[in-house]
């Protein structure tokens, strides 16, 4: 067979020839084609599940969320394995799918399954497809480095509200992670002897804050031949200060005594710190 083959090349040399001429450029146009991986994403086909519930232990994390949606994904099609994890306020599902099984196909199935089962799960909360990307696909860091005079919240709300929508609307980027800064919250510090002393449940504090904070509307007022629309504006900050913004939680009304009545700034201070 060797011999034949070698007695070939050397009677058709021109074919040969032609035939590596060949073969060569279509190596060229290959290496100019053909996509390439620095580092390839070997992981499998998988999806994952998050799901938060602020200060619950992990046991009532396993119980009440991961258990739940464990059992539900298993429905999934063409799903291989379900695995869970629990951790303090924060669970972790991840389906596992056979590697011919699409990608975007499967997250469909999974966000379609996770209707059927949210309405079991504790007030609150929400389960959410984590993005569809791994760490093998962080490709860029930058650094954000603050003018004179800007603080580390500032930078982080230009951040998140201005640089990240700009990058995400980028043709082929999945997710854009944003570390670092802080990210600035409102914070209530509840003096429990004013809360003892006015005889207020924590619960009234929280329900009183959550209901100033919330637009109402009243649908519409007919007046010589026109139309009005009623509403009533109540979101916090609106078109305010940082200061003013303070200012308007601290007037909020938790309770009347003998018609008197008894504003969160009684009960409570109002600060703006960073997220917990």
């Amino acid at each position: 067979m060797i011999m034949r083959l070698l007695h070939f090349c050397l009677r058709e040399r021109l074919v040969v020839l032609l035939a590596a001429g060949a073969l060569a450029a279509y190596g060229w146009y290959a290496t100019k084609t053909v996509p390439l991986d620095a580092i390839p994403d070997i992981g499998e086909n998988q999806v994952i599940v998050l799901s938060e519930w602020p200060g619950q232990s992990p046991k009532d994390m396993e119980d009440q969320i991961t258990y739940p949606l464990s059992v539900a994904l298993q429905a999934v099609p063409g799903a291989k394995s379900v695995r869970g994890k629990s951790m303090f306020g924060f669970s972790f599902v991840q389906v596992t799918f056979a590697d011919d099984v699409d990608f975007y196909w499967a997250r469909s199935r999974v966000a379609e399954q996770l209707t059927t089962v949210s309405g079991t799960l504790p007030d609150g909360v929400v389960p959410q497809l984590a993005p569809d990307a791994t760490a093998l696909g962080q490709v860029y860091l930058y650094v954000l480095e603050a003018p004179e005079g800007v603080d580390l919240a500032e930078l982080r709300s230009r951040q998140d509200f201005f640089i990240k929508y700009a990058l995400e609307s980028v043709d082929g980027v999945a997710e854009v992670a944003s570390i670092g800064g802080y990210v600035q919250q409102y914070q209530v510090d509840v003096d429990p002897d004013r809360l003892r002393f006015h005889s207020i449940p924590l619960s009234d504090v929280v329900n009183a804050v959550r209901a100033g904070n919330i637009d109402v509307g009243a649908k519409t007022v007919e007046q010589g031949g026109l139309e009005f629309l009623v509403r009533g504006r109540g979101f916090i900050g609106s078109g305010k200060t940082k200061t003013e913004t303070i200012e308007q939680i601290e007037q909020t009304v938790i309770s009347t005594r003998d018609g008197i009545p008894v504003r969160l700034k009684d009960i409570a201070r109002v600060q703006l710190g960073p997220a917990f």
